[in-house]
C-alpha cells in the first residue's frame, strides 16, 4: 500500500493482514473505545431485565451483573489480546481454528448476531431522539439513526476510534450523573422494587450480563489490529477488560435503579421525570450517539464477515473499501426494514435473543481461546489464512465437531421461553448450559486435538520402530 492510502481519511483495508508500517495507536484507547461503546440504552435495558423478567430486588440485580460483566468480559479480552499478534478480523482469524470452510458455519451465526444487535440498537437510537424531539416520526428517526451509523462505517477503523476518543468525556460525565439521580431516586422509592432474590433469576441475570459482555468477542480484536505487533497483550487484555466492564456494569445499574425508583413501567424516556430538563436532554442525547456509536462497530463487522464469507469461494479477489461499503449499506437498508417492524414486546424479545446468543457463541469462543492461547500458543500465518492448501486446510474437524457438541450437549440445560431442557425443568428452571458448554467445548476440543495428533505421531513411530538400531 503506498503512502497516500496509510494517511487515507477512508480506511482502505478490510479483511486483509494489517502491514507493520499501517499499524498505529496507542493500546490505551482501547479502554476509551471500550467504555464508550457501552454507554448505550440497549445495556440500560439489559439491566431493567434484572427487575421486570428476573422479578430480581434491587440489590440482587446488581450483584447478579457484577458477577456476569466480570466473568464474561475474561472472554473478550482475551480475544482482543489477539489483535496486534495477528493483524486481522476475528472472523478471519476462524480460518485459522476452522479451515478455510469449516469456519463459515461461525461467521453466518455471527453475521446474523450482528445485525440482531444493529436493529436493536437502531431502534433504541430512534426512542431516545423521539424523546428529545418528539417531533420526528418512527420511521425518519430510524432512517436518521441509520444514515449517520452508515457514515461513520464508510470512513472506518481510524474514524471509529477518533470518535470514542471524543465520546469517552461526554459519556462519563452523563453516565456519572445519571447514576447519581437514579440511585438517590432508587433510595426514596424502595416501594416500587417488589421482587425478591431467586436462583433463577439471579443465575439468569448474571448469564446475560456475561454473554452482553462476550458477544462482543467475534469482533473485539477488529479493533486492536492496527495496533503494533509490539503492543504488550497483557496490556491489550487490561485496557479492554477495564474499559468494558466499568461501562458495562454502570450503565446496566442505571436500568435495575431506574425501575427501583420509578417502577416496573420505568424506562429510559422515563428519566425526564428526576432529571433538571436540561439534564435529560443531555443525557438522551448521548445515548443517542452511543447508539449510533455501538450501532458502528455492529454494521462494520458484519460488512467484513459477509466479505470473508465471498472471499472465501474466491480467494483471488482482495476486497478493498469499496466492497465494504457497498456491503455495509445493503446491510443497512435490510436492517431499517426489519426495524421498522420490530416487535413492540420489545424486552421479551430481546432476552431470548440474548440467550440464544449464549449457547451459540459459547463453544466458539472457548475453541478459539483453547487453540489460540493452548494448542498453537498465538503462532499463526495470517498469510495462510486465504490459502485452503495451508497447514489450515478447508476443515479442521476436532474444531467443527467441538462446536457442534458444544453446542448439542448444552440442550438439556438450556431455559429459555421457546425451550426448556429436562434438567433445568429438574433443577427448577435454572439455566446452567452456558457453564456446562464451556467446561465441555474445553476438554472436548482439547481430547480431539489429542487423538489427531496421536495419529499423526503414531506412523512414524511405528516406521522408527522397524528401522535397524547399530548396537
Amino acid at each position: 500500500m503506498d503512502e497516500h492510502d496509510s494517511v487515507s481519511v477512508v480506511e482502505d483495508l478490510t479483511i486483509q493482514p494489517v502491514p507493520e508500517s499501517q499499524r498505529n495507536g496507542k493500546v490505551k484507547h482501547l479502554f476509551s473505545f471500550w467504555f464508550t461503546v457501552q454507554i448505550i440504552p440497549l445495556s440500560v435495558v439489559t439491566g431493567i431485565l434484572g427487575p421486570t423478567i428476573y422479578h430480581l430486588d434491587l440489590t440482587s440485580t446488581l450483584v447478579a451483573l457484577v458477577i456476569g460483566n466480570i466473568i464474561g468480559a475474561v472472554f473478550m479480552a482475551l480475544h482482543s489480546a489477539q489483535g496486534p499478534t495477528l493483524g486481522v478480523p476475528q472472523m478471519i482469524q476462524a480460518r485459522g481454528q476452522f479451515g478455510m470452510y469449516g469456519s463459515l458455519l461461525v461467521i453466518v451465526v455471527v453475521i446474523l448476531m450482528y445485525v440482531g444487535f444493529f436493529v436493536s440498537l437502531m431502534v433504541l437510537a430512534q426512542q431516545t431522539l423521539v424523546a428529545v424531539f418528539p417531533g420526528i416520526g418512527t420511521v425518519a428517526g430510524l432512517a436518521i439513526s441509520t444514515g449517520l451509523t452508515l457514515v461513520a462505517v464508510v470512513f472506518g477503523y481510524r474514524f471509529i476510534h477518533r470518535l470514542n476518543r471524543v465520546l469517552i468525556w461526554l459519556s462519563t460525565i452523563a453516565l456519572v450523573l445519571t447514576l447519581i439521580y437514579t440511585t438517590i431516586s432508587a433510595v426514596n422509592g424502595q416501594a416500587h422494587a417488589s421482587g425478591s432474590f431467586n436462583w433463577t433469576g439471579f443465575l439468569g441475570m448474571a448469564s446475560v450480563a456475561g454473554i452482553w459482555q462476550l458477544s462482543y468477542a467475534p469482533y473485539v480484536s477488529d479493533y486492536s489490529r492496527y495496533l503494533p505487533t509490539r503492543t504488550s497483550a497483557r496490556a491489550a487484555f487490561w485496557y479492554t477488560y477495564i474499559g468494558t466492564v466499568v461501562g458495562g456494569l454502570a450503565t446496566m445499574a442505571v436500568g435495575a435503579l431506574i425501575i427501583a425508583g420509578l417502577g416496573g413501567e420505568a424506562s429510559l424516556a422515563t428519566l425526564s421525570s428526576i432529571l433538571p430538563a436540561p439534564l435529560f436532554v443531555f443525557v438522551m442525547l448521548v445515548f443517542f450517539f452511543g447508539s449510533l456509536d455501538a450501532g458502528v462497530i455492529n454494521l462494520y463487522g458484519p460488512s467484513l464477515c459477509v466479505l470473508t464469507c465471498i472471499q472465501t469461494f474466491n480467494l483471488r479477489w482482495s476486497p478493498r473499501a469499496w466492497a465494504r461499503n457497498i456491503t455495509a449499506t445493503v446491510i443497512a437498508v435490510v436492517a431499517f426494514a426489519v426495524s421498522i417492524g420490530f416487535s413492540d414486546d420489545f424486552l421479551v424479545a430481546y432476552s431470548n435473543f440474548i440467550n440464544i446468543l449464549v449457547y451459540l457463541l459459547i463453544p466458539w469462543s472457548i475453541v478459539n481461546l483453547v487453540d489460540y492461547y493452548i494448542v498453537n500458543k498465538g503462532h499463526y500465518d495470517p498469510e495462510s489464512f486465504s490459502d485452503p492448501k495451508s497447514g489450515y486446510g478447508a476443515f479442521n474437524m476436532p474444531a467443527v465437531l467441538s462446536y457442534i457438541l458444544g453446542f448439542v450437549v448444552q440442550i438439556p440445560f438450556m431455559s429459555t421461553a421457546i425451550y426448556e431442557g429436562p434438567i433445568a425443568v429438574a433443577i427448577g428452571g435454572i439455566d446452567t448450559a452456558w457453564v456446562v458448554g464451556t467446561i465441555a467445548t474445553f476438554f472436548i476440543y482439547l481430547g480431539l486435538v489429542r487423538v489427531r495428533n496421536l495419529r499423526t505421531v503414531t506412523p512414524l513411530l511405528s516406521e522408527a520402530d522397524r528401522t535397524p538400531v547399530n548396537g
